[in-house]
């Protein structure tokens, strides 16, 4: 059980992490061969990335993660399997997948910016090149940002 808000704040992004995970994965699978599955490879290595790091946080802060935050953000990945395939329109499908993970990477840029204002209170943050993960985040928003402008003009 986490006993401090930076404890619960990184649990709960790296639970986060644990759904984005799935759904690049798949959206990969759904688009091999193509340009947005290299981008969504670069992607997912960076999610895997940085979920290395929230684990070395949590380890820093002596705090585990939490099985069941993750349990239940894998649970709720499979549940947005539902609606992102009740449509059965690919484009539409495509468009809110991007949208989906384009909202996750805001949320990562907003934890990166959040730690970077309360690094000085915490020494398990120092030595993590915070301003560079937050560079990191928005070139991978840009990346996605662009291929969701493609799939809503398809899709629209």
């Amino acid at each position: 059980m986490p006993t401090s808000g930076i404890e619960t704040y990184l649990q709960d992004h790296l639970a986060g992490s644990v759904a984005a995970v799935e759904l690049v994965e798949r959206a990969i699978a759904e688009n091999e061969g193509n340009q947005l599955a290299v981008v969504l490879g670069g992607v997912l290595a960076d999610i895997r990335e940085d979920q290395d790091v929230l684990r070395g946080l949590l380890a820093g802060l002596d705090a585990g993660e939490s099985p069941l935050k993750k349990a239940g953000a894998w649970l709720a990945e499979k549940a947005g399997r539902l609606k992102l395939g009740d449509t059965g329109e690919p484009a539409i499908q495509r468009l809110e997948m991007l949208e989906a993970l384009s909202l996750g990477i805001l949320g990562k840029l907003a934890l990166w910016r959040a730690l970077q204002r309360v690094a000085d209170r915490y020494p398990a943050l120092a030595g993590v090149d915070l301003a560079r993960l937050e560079l990191r985040a928005r070139e991978q928003h840009e990346r996605i940002e662009a291929h969701r402008l493609e799939a809503a003009v398809e899709a629209l």
